[in-house]
């Protein structure tokens, strides 16, 4: 996505990130699963694309129940937020790289930018019509497709998130999620090869439930 004659990025350990770390084009920063990426709170200036991995970010509510808002797979960005602090949280679901880009960097590539939050906007609007109108099931099916989509379309489906994750993302019960899986799996929509692989055996009736 960025350009190749660009010289390689610094590679940096998360753990290690100061505040002068963004001083270049950008850096390459790796996080350990759950491993903090920023928090409510902290300043925003800068935006993230992921290399390897995957992210969840989430909102803390006020009861101290989690509400996971987006999840970000290779290749996506995320980090844009109105304001000047960040309202989310956003973590490390599995070892994930990322390509950590300051405001210098952002303003010369404003434009490839606002089409990338315009992109998430439209994502979020999705996203809200999936958790205030349809069942469990079609829930489970919206995000499947979703996820195969941004997974480039395959039939083999790569979970990086847990069924906890995928339930504080819909809005459900861990239980809730599960029976949704089993359903679609006994109408042999999907297939089980293990807990965090999915494959879908019928993708247009799987497509049919989100609409």
């Amino acid at each position: 996505m960025y350009a190749a004659a660009q010289a390689k990025p610094p590679s940096i350990e998360a753990e290690h990130l100061g505040p002068a770390a963004t001083s270049g084009p950008h850096l390459v920063a790796t996080y350990k699963p759950g491993r903090e990426i920023y928090a409510q709170g902290d300043l925003n200036d800068k935006c993230y694309q992921v290399s390897t991995g995957a992210v969840r970010v989430y909102h803390l509510l006020s009861d101290g129940r989690r509400q996971v808002v987006s999840f970000h797979l290779p290749g996506e960005m995320f980090g844009f937020e109105a304001g000047s602090n960040h309202f989310f949280f956003a973590e490390a679901i599995t070892e994930t790289t990322l390509a950590i880009f300051g405001r210098r960097h952002m303003q010369e590539r404003s434009r490839e930018l606002l089409a990338l939050a315009l992109t998430g906007m439209v994502r979020a609007q999705q996203h809200l019509l999936v958790i205030g109108r349809q069942s469990a099931v079609e829930r489970i099916a919206a995000f499947l497709v979703d996820l195969s989509e941004r997974q480039g379309g395959g039939r083999q489906l790569c979970l990086p998130m847990s069924r906890q994750d995928i339930a504080d993302y819909l809005g459900l019960t861990i239980e809730t999620v599960s029976r949704a899986v089993t359903k679609l799996k006994v109408r042999s929509v999907i297939a089980l090869r293990d807990a965090r692989t999915i494959d879908i055996v019928r993708l247009e009736a799987l497509r049919s439930l989100c609409r």
